[in-house]
């Protein structure tokens, strides 16, 4: 389950937990949450999320952050750190939101150079996430896929799947998930993501406030069906229902994955 403070009773109190999230950057390192602190000492390991690096943006990344991430790894006792196939800035400019790279060989050059740089600082392995994009840069020179193949190829990172951003990204391209799983070198997931998200003005639209549709779920299970990733992880960022609801939703990902629900 994602931590965020919002939920961190819910979480706290999750039987069974395997692994928990939390925002890299929402963590002071000189005082981590006390929560986050008692599941890593009752063995339940955490996760840093990073969302400020900008990966692919064509700055190098500012070793500052890099450094609070490996800190938060530090502090945290983390297995790994994970951040995104994303740009956040340009120019000096904060875009406040993940957009997406350009998939073409100038784009893979930058985002291969500055996950090197990453990795390199890191006292843990780095996955990264590929987002759900709104949109697609024009003039592509790979297919998503390929892309990222390559680009883990090249780093020696491993990949963060987020099932419900394969789903957004289909649908609002107008492809098949599927193809997207079987063009993916499944043996380098390091876990998935879980979000839920909403139709919006012809876009589908990865909200983390909504819950996980149908679809996702019947996704996680072909994905299952193909290669079985390490583990589920749900993200919830804000209109957070009851507990019961949340429950619901951890056993109905448990189910599609074909493990144990949580009781």
């Amino acid at each position: 389950m994602g931590w965020r403070p919002e939920i961190s009773g819910f979480v706290s109190a999750l039987p069974g937990l395997g692994f928990a999230e939390v925002v890299a950057e929402s963590v002071h390192l000189d005082h981590p949450p006390r929560d986050l602190v008692a599941l890593r000492e009752r063995g339940v390991a955490v996760v840093p999320h990073g969302v400020r690096l900008s990966l692919g943006g064509a700055e190098p990344v500012e070793a500052g952050r890099v450094a609070h991430l490996a800190g938060c790894a530090q502090a945290l006792g983390a297995p790994l750190v994970s951040e995104h196939v994303a740009f956040v800035r340009a120019g000096g400019v904060e875009a406040g939101h993940l957009l997406p790279v350009p998939r073409t060989r100038a784009a893979l050059d930058v985002l291969t150079a500055n996950i090197r740089r990453t990795r390199a600082e890191l006292p843990v392995p780095l996955a990264v996430e590929p987002i759900a994009a709104l949109f697609d840069w024009p003039d592509a020179e790979y297919e998503e896929g390929d892309f990222l193949t390559e680009l883990l190829e090249r780093t020696g990172a491993l990949l963060l799947l987020d099932v419900a951003n394969v789903y957004a990204n289909a649908r609002n391209r107008g492809e098949d998930p599927l193809a997207l799983l079987d063009r993916l070198p499944l043996e380098r997931v390091a876990y998935c993501h879980v979000a839920g998200g909403v139709q919006q003005g012809g876009r589908y639209h990865d909200t983390h406030t909504a819950p996980v549709l149908a679809e996702v779920l019947d996704l996680i299970a072909e994905l299952c069906g193909r290669h079985r990733p390490p583990g589920f992880l749900l993200e919830r960022d804000g209109r957070y229902p009851p507990a019961g609801e949340l429950r619901a939703e951890l056993d109905a990902i448990a189910d599609a994955a074909g493990m144990a629900a949580v009781t």
